[in-house]
């Protein structure tokens, strides 16, 4: 039997008996945990160019790798590569802002125009936790024909904007909703969170980012590329496929676009490590840290809080962390309050990645 169709079977073990016990149920199976998970990062081989799938102690750890590196060489993935980690990039924002909370020089419950005056339109009845949490309404400017860096741009994808260019898109359309009364995931947010950081420290946000989260954790793999649309070596290199059948390299992407809603480019590592010191109360205090913890829905066993998401897993228990998405490149980055940590790292892919996702958690978190 191939490497691919015994992947799948062994996924497909691991799900179908997650649904048969029920959410609270243990898992036990014939194979072993380290298994599955190369397993499930094997499954891939079939739908991406490379799959980076990481696991930290306690329990069975290890990082798991299929496909390439580089697209059309034989060099498979070590682990140790740079990638695109999208919305990733908001938790660093946040985590800022709750540091600039807990120094008293940020109110999340004060209304933006208190720090950016005249920037957001009604923004004196939208509070810097519901810019944080997506509850402001503002709409999201990635939604507009060529906006956004999950789609296919030809030669625009090389072209720099400024946060106030994505801001001023996002400001010609209304609102979604009057500011805290539902939720929906908008970009946007965290443009405003950047340019936040900006205001109230006087330095430019990645700056800020840079000062008080990378360097103190030693995250040398993680960088700000602004208008560089090169990703420095070594570096999990990805395509796509276009609607006529062409097959062209989206490695480089000017992400300038996404800004400080999601241009960083990190590790599987360094995201482990900022996690562990995030939840583990090394970055924020714990007041700031249950602030980040209160959630809302979002749909699909997920839930935003500040800057962070919920995953419950289907066997109980939760994981917090975030996820990630553009063109090439999907990431989860999420750990469990015992230290346990998933990377996942799906290049060249399509759609958002969730049934690997679920089934690497399931492997990882749920069985015995």
């Amino acid at each position: 039997m191939s490497a691919p169709s015994t992947a799948r079977r062994a996924i497909g073990a691991v799900l179908v008996t997650t649904l048969a016990l029920g959410t609270g149920a243990a898992l036990t199976v014939s194979l072993a945990r380290p298994q599955v998970l190369g397993a499930v990062a094997a499954s891939t081989s079939t739908s991406t160019s490379a799959t980076l799938l990481s696991v930290t102690a306690p329990g069975p750890s290890g990082t798991w790798t299929s496909g390439r590196a580089r697209p059309g060489l034989t060099k498979p993935p070590a682990g140790d590569e740079r990638f695109r980690i999208g919305s990733v990039t908001k938790t660093f924002v946040a985590t800022t802002i709750l540091q600039l909370v807990d120094e008293g020089r940020v109110d999340l419950d004060a209304p933006v125009e208190t720090y950016l005056p005249g920037t957001v339109p009604g923004g004196a009845a939208i509070t810097v936790r519901q810019v944080l949490n997506h509850t402001s309404g503002l709409y999201d400017y990635m939604k507009g024909e060529g906006w956004s860096t999950n789609r296919w741009r030809g030669a625009a994808r090389l072209t720099a904007y400024t946060p106030d260019e994505l801001l001023a898109e996002a400001f010609r359309h209304a609102p979604y909703f009057p500011p805290g009364t539902d939720f929906r995931y908008s970009n946007t947010n965290y443009v405003v969170a950047g340019r936040l950081v900006g205001a109230v420290t006087g330095r430019p946000y990645a700056d800020v980012v840079r000062h008080r989260i990378l360097e103190p954790l030693a995250l040398h793999g993680t960088t700000f590329p602004g208008d560089d649309p090169g990703l420095l070596e070594p570096a999990v290199h990805a395509t796509t496929t276009l609607d006529d059948g062409e097959t062209v390299d989206v490695t480089e992407q000017n992400v300038s676009l996404d800004w400080a809603a999601g241009e960083m480019v990190s590790t599987a590592g360094d995201l482990q490590t900022f996690f562990d010191a995030l939840l583990g109360g090394d970055l924020i205090s714990d007041e700031s840290l249950a602030e980040m913890r209160t959630t809302v829905p979002m749909g699909m066993g997920f839930h935003y809080g500040l800057g962070l998401e919920r995953f419950d897993l289907p066997c109980g228990g939760s994981l917090w962390g975030h996820g990630g998405q553009l063109l090439g490149y999907v990431t989860y980055a999420y750990r469990r309050d015992d230290g346990r940590g998933l990377t996942l790292l799906l290049a060249s892919g399509t759609g958002d990645g969730f049934v690997p996702f679920a089934a690497a958690a399931t492997a990882a978190y749920c069985l015995t």
